[in-house]
């Protein structure tokens, strides 16, 4: 008989290359925040993969960066965090991006790291067979990685042959998790993962990336299958403000819709959101601030 595997598996990578892409296309839900600005995942968010055969735990760190503030300083920790007693790791790469001082850093760094290490090779829709196959002896030549394994995280191609190889690395194991579950994440923090992420798909470049959503009220009603959220947008200066609920309140109403839908998808039941937009300059500042919003130490 076939014995159960399980183990802890940590994603690293710059930011925007396709981590939390690959990750909600492993589990089939939208865990981790996606959006085309950089440093949109803040938390170490756990999500939880299970199969007759394992149960793969992934860990999603924040992109790679010197910290800058309080805000950042949480975020390097997380990914210290995420590296321990860690069974397998996985870098993810975006050739279409130039190799910067991050990916420096981490290859620096691999050889201090005692576990498994696959190299994914992201976005391989945009490269032909010559291209991909160039960049693996690359990088072949700067690590001895457990393999190489070249995706498109947007498509799901090759996340099956990754699937298995990740299998194939993590050591026999209890299923740490019931077998149902997909997240160690409360269920706050995921709302408001996602209503950040529509504000920043609504805004597009209208506001730089100083915001963050705080979940202050969650609460079931006793006589119907509903949920009432209420949901605060913290942004650091007030013309920002004015945007975020954009003419006649139109843009936080769409945000708000776009929101709603995910959260329902997400929680199987019907709610009612209700968003307010706030001024808390220097909120990055704010350690009381920093870690209700579920960014921890």
């Amino acid at each position: 008989m076939k014995k159960f595997k399980s183990g802890f598996i940590t994603i690293i990578g710059r930011p925007n290359v396709g981590k939390s892409t690959l990750l909600n296309h492993i589990i089939g839900e939208k865990i981790s925040i996606i959006s085309d600005k950089p440093q949109t995942t803040r938390n170490k968010i756990q999500t939880i993969h299970t199969t007759d055969n394992s149960q793969m735990i992934f860990v999603d760190t924040p992109g790679i960066h010197k910290p800058k503030n309080k805000l950042d300083e949480f975020m390097s920790k997380e990914i210290s965090l995420a590296l321990q007693d860690m069974d397998v790791l996985i870098w993810v790469v975006d050739e279409s991006l130039e190799m910067g001082p991050g990916d420096s850093r981490i290859l620096e760094s691999l050889n201090n790291i005692k576990i498994p290490k696959i190299l994914v090779i992201n976005k391989m829709d945009k490269l032909s067979k010559d291209e991909v196959n160039k960049i693996i002896e690359k990088y072949k030549k700067r690590h001895d990685f457990a393999d190489i394994v070249p995706i498109s995280a947007i498509n799901g191609k090759n996340i099956d042959k990754l699937m298995k190889k990740i299998e194939s690395l993590l050591p026999e194991g209890p299923k740490y998790f019931p077998e149902d579950m997909i997240t160690d994440q409360p269920e706050r923090i995921i709302v408001a993962e996602i209503v950040r992420e529509k504000t920043l798909r609504y805004l597009e470049q209208e506001v730089p990336h100083g915001i963050a959503v705080d979940t202050t009220m969650m609460k079931e009603r006793p006589d119907k299958d509903l949920i009432d959220l209420h949901a605060t947008i913290y942004c650091e200066k007030d013309s920002h403000k004015g945007i975020i609920i954009g003419k006649g309140g139109r843009k936080l109403k769409g945000i708000g819709k776009s929101a709603r839908e995910d959260i329902e998808r997400f929680l199987g039941v019907k709610v009612n959101l209700q968003l307010w937009v706030k001024v808390n300059k220097n909120w990055r500042e704010k350690e009381n601030l920093v870690k209700r919003m579920g960014y921890k130490q």
